[in-house]
C-alpha cells in the first residue's frame, strides 16, 4: 500500500485549486485501470485522503461515484474495497466492448483517420514487450483500445468506455497471466493499425470482432479457474 500512496501523492498537484470529488474519483479510476489497487483491496480513507490532500467527505463522495461505476463495492462495517468481477460480469464487459468498439471503427468513414494515438499505443506495447515488461504491456494494450474509442470523437463514448477498461483491468489482476494474456494480442494490435492506416475499416473491424471473441474465450477460461480456486 506504501508504493500505492506515494503514487497518489504525486498526482495531488493534479487537483489543483479545484478539487472536486469527480476530480479524485477520475485519479482513482485510472490509478485502478493501471494496476496500482488490485481487485480486493481495501481503500483506507485516512491514507488516501493524506495522499491526495483532500476531506473525508469528498473522497467518500468519489467512492460513491466509483461505487455507481461497479469499480468499488462498500462493506458493512468494514469499509471500501476494489470490486472484484465474476465470470459473468466479465462476460457482459465484453459484450459492451464488442457493440461498442466494432461500431467505432465501423463508422469512421472515409479515411484518412488520425492515427497518431492509436500509433503510440502500439509503439508503447513493442517498448514494454521488449522489456518483458508484461504489466506494462497490457497497460499499452487497454490505451490501444482507449485510443481506438476515441476514433469516434465522441467524449461520452470516451466516458463510457473508461469505466468499462478500468472494469476489464480488475480482470486482468485475477487472470494473473500477463504474459500470456497479453502478448498475442500486441501482434493483432499492429493488424488493425496497419488495416485502418491503409483505410480499410472493413478489415479493421473483421480483425478486432475475431480479436475480442477470442481475448473474452481465454480470459474467461482462466478467470473461471482462478475464481473457482480461491473460492
Amino acid at each position: 500500500m506504501a508504493e500505492q500512496l506515494t503514487g497518489l501523492a504525486d498526482d495531488r498537484a493534479l487537483l489543483g485549486r479545484t478539487s472536486t470529488a469527480e476530480r479524485v474519483s477520475d485519479i482513482l479510476r485510472s490509478r485502478i485501470a493501471d494496476g496500482y489497487f488490485p481487485p480486493g483491496t481495501r481503500l483506507s480513507e485516512d491514507s488516501i485522503g493524506g495522499a491526495l490532500g483532500v476531506s473525508r467527505n469528498t473522497l467518500r463522495e468519489a467512492f460513491r461515484l466509483l461505487t455507481h461505476e461497479r469499480l468499488l463495492v462498500h462493506e458493512l462495517n468494514r469499509g471500501v474495497f476494489v470490486r472484484v468481477l465474476t465470470v459473468e460480469d466479465v462476460e457482459d464487459i465484453y459484450r459492451t466492448r464488442a457493440l461498442v468498439e466494432c461500431a467505432v471503427v465501423r463508422g469512421l468513414g472515409e479515411p484518412p483517420y488520425d492515427l497518431d494515438g492509436l500509433g503510440e499505443a502500439v509503439a508503447q506495447g513493442q517498448r514494454a514487450a521488449r522489456e518483458g515488461d508484461w504489466k506494462e504491456l497490457g497497460t499499452a494494450n487497454i490505451h490501444f483500445h482507449r485510443e481506438l474509442v476515441a476514433l469516434a470523437g465522441s467524449d461520452r463514448t470516451s466516458e463510457l468506455m473508461r469505466s468499462v477498461f478500468a472494469e476489464l483491468r480488475l480482470a486482468f489482476h485475477v487472470v494473473d497471466e500477463p504474459r500470456r494474456l497479453h502478448e498475442p494480442y500486441l501482434a493483432r494490435n499492429v493488424q488493425i493499425f496497419e488495416a485502418l492506416r491503409a483505410g480499410d475499416r472493413r478489415e479493421a473491424e473483421k480483425l478486432l470482432a475475431v480479436y475480442l471473441d477470442d481475448s473474452l474465450e481465454r480470459v474467461v477460461e482462466v478467470y473461471r479457474r482462478r475464481v473457482g480456486d480461491e473460492g
